[in-house]
Formats: structure tokens, C-alpha cells, sequence
């Protein structure tokens, strides 16, 4: 009798996972992280427009999550902690989180420049050297503004330290300039522009003049997902460049996307859009230059223990095969 009981319990208990895997178990869900910023748009659109789980459906996605990042380095330790499967991200974050072994790669571009040194209305601003003693504000160490700000210091003869960078996200940073806690901030658009029309600074120095055609932002892919489900990620190559594409052609359709994704204000996203100094861009290659470069400085400044190569943070094979 307990022989009979105990086989009847194995059969049940195969029955049981046969079915589980005939039945797929979980549904598949797409992770995406994001930052409020018209830099990475192109998440948005491809979002909003319901672009990502139409594509991705015939690929056995079921569901695509997105979740929001005050800036990109808590973006990447939720990469790195295996929260996100993809990620729209400033190229310099990852650097310094695959040099802890995050295991990603740069598949796209996703633009260049975009972001601007804004300072109090009250503050005599008359070139970099003017900075020493105020209270800048910019994203935490290792982000994309912290490694510009802080290059374009050295290279006009400041010391980082000369200035009292604070690290905020950018709610908090313009929240700080309009009550006059810092000097100025250092941000990605829109943000330079609300600040502005809302009386509270003025920009004096856009990024790409600090850095010319700097890589800012990019898409990484985590390398399970490249090894895994290569198909899968073309695709979403694929839906990136339609979603960059259809910002360069409707502007102000895109603006409409990012307001209604994240609340802001619609005439001040198309302002802003009129005001930076940014492009829009897909292709990885544009960025190897400029991000090999922030590999160096990042080093320099003890972001990481050796240089990161292209091998190291590039994966550009998907880009130009879907491109080919």
C-alpha cells in the first residue's frame, strides 16, 4: 500500500512539472531602466507608442516593464544587482559598473552632448575659473555630468576639489538652484530650461562646448540577454532605431510622448528641445572615441582600477547586422 502510494506520488509529481514546462511557467517580461531626460527619449516613444511589447511579442515577451532613475549610477547597480535587462544610460555609468563585473555590453547610441552649466542669476559667472567656492550641483560621481564637469575643470586649470560639487538628482538640483542652495547646476536637458523659464538661472556653457560630440547617452544590453536570446535582441536594436528615427522626424510628437511619460511640462520639453546643443544618434561607433576617453579620466579619478577597452564595453556586432 505505501509502495503504491509512493509511486502514485512520483507520477503526480511528474505530471505536475511536465505541465509546469508545457505551460511556459512564468510569463516573460522585458526590464528596462530609464532617466527622466529628453536624452533618452527614444525609451519613451518606443513605449508609449507601445512599439516595445508589439515587437517583442513574436520574440515570446508578454510583458515590458520600465522603471525610472534619478541618474545612471543606482541605475546601474540595479543592473548590476540583475533588476534590469536593458538600459538607457549615460555611457560613463557603465563603465564604472562593469569594471565591478557587471556583465553588459554598449550595443547603441542613443545621443551625443545635451546637457548645460547653469548658474544663479545673482552669480557673477565669467568662465570655469569663477567656479572656485560655489556649490555646484550634478549628478553622483561616475555619471556622465560628474566626468564632463570635472574634466572641463582640469582642463582650465581648476581642481575638481576647488568646487563644492554636490551629487543630486535633478529634481533636487533645480529644487536647490530656485531656492538659492547652490551656485548652479550642471544637468541634462530639459532641465537647464525649466530652470530658465522659470527665472531661477541662466545657461552659460552647454556641454558639447566643453567636450565636443561627447557620447552622453546609450543603450546596454546585459550579456545573458545577448547570449540568450540573440533574435530578441535585434529586435530591440531594431525598435530603438524606428524610436530614434521618429524623434528626428516629429519633434514635437516626441515632446508629447516624453510629457505625458513623465508629467513635465509640454512647453517647456519643446523649448528645451529647441535649446540643447544634443542629437539624437543610434549608431555605437560615433561613441568608442569619447567613451574610451571617460574610461581614461574615470581611471584618473578612481572610478576604476585599470582602463576599460572597447572589448571590455562594446558589443556592436547586433547594431550592424540589424543595420546591414
Amino acid at each position: 500500500m505505501r509502495r503504491e502510494i509512493l509511486i502514485l506520488v512520483i507520477a503526480l509529481a511528474m505530471v505536475f512539472a511536465l505541465g509546469c514546462i508545457d505551460l511556459g511557467e512564468e510569463k516573460k517580461t522585458l526590464r528596462i531602466g530609464y532617466q527622466p531626460s529628453t536624452h533618452q527619449i527614444a525609451e519613451m516613444v518606443a513605449m508609449e507608442n507601445g512599439w516595445w511589447l508589439e515587437d517583442l511579442r513574436p520574440f515570446g515577451i508578454e510583458e515590458v516593464v520600465d522603471f525610472e532613475f534619478p541618474s545612471g549610477p543606482p541605475e546601474m547597480q540595479a543592473m548590476l544587482a540583475g533588476e534590469l535587462d536593458i538600459a538607457y544610460v549615460g555611457t560613463a555609468p557603465p563603465i564604472t559598473a562593469i569594471g565591478q563585473g557587471l556583465e553588459a555590453k554598449i550595443v547603441a547610441a542613443v545621443q551625443k552632448n545635451g546637457s548645460n552649466l547653469v548658474i544663479r542669476p545673482d552669480v557673477d559667472y565669467t568662465g570655469p575659473q569663477s567656479l572656485r567656492g560655489l556649490k555646484i550641483a550634478t549628478f553622483p560621481p561616475s555619471s556622465i555630468q560628474d566626468t564632463v564637469l570635472k574634466k572641463w575643470l582640469k582642463d582650465n586649470g581648476v581642481e575638481p576639489e576647488e568646487v563644492d560639487i554636490k551629487s543630486m538628482g535633478p529634481g533636487d538640483a533645480i529644487t536647490a538652484i530656485s531656492a538659492g542652495r547652490v551656485d548652479g547646476v550642471f544637468l541634462p536637458h530639459p532641465s537647464p530650461t525649466i530652470i530658465e523659464m522659470e527665472g531661477n538661472g541662466r545657461s552659460v556653457v552647454a556641454s558639447g562646448e566643453m567636450w565636443p560630440n561627447h557620447a552622453c547617452c546609450c543603450l546596454v544590453i546585459s550579456d545573458r540577454l545577448m547570449e540568450e536570446e540573440p533574435k530578441l535582441t535585434e529586435q530591440i536594436i531594431k525598435t530603438h532605431i524606428k524610436a530614434t528615427e521618429y524623434i528626428n522626424e516629429h519633434p514635437d510628437k516626441a515632446a508629447e510622448a516624453y510629457s505625458r511619460k513623465t508629467g513635465q511640462n509640454l512647453e517647456m520639453v519643446k523649448q528645451s528641445i529647441k535649446d540643447w546643443d544634443g542629437a539624437w544618434i543610434s549608431d555605437p561607433n560615433v561613441m568608442i572615441p569619447s567613451t574610451l576617453e571617460y574610461a581614461a579620466v574615470d581611471f584618473g579619478l578612481g572610478y576604476t582600477d585599470r582602463v576599460l577597452t572597447k572589448e571590455d564595453l562594446f558589443n556592436t556586432t547586433f547594431y550592424e547586422t540589424v543595420t546591414a
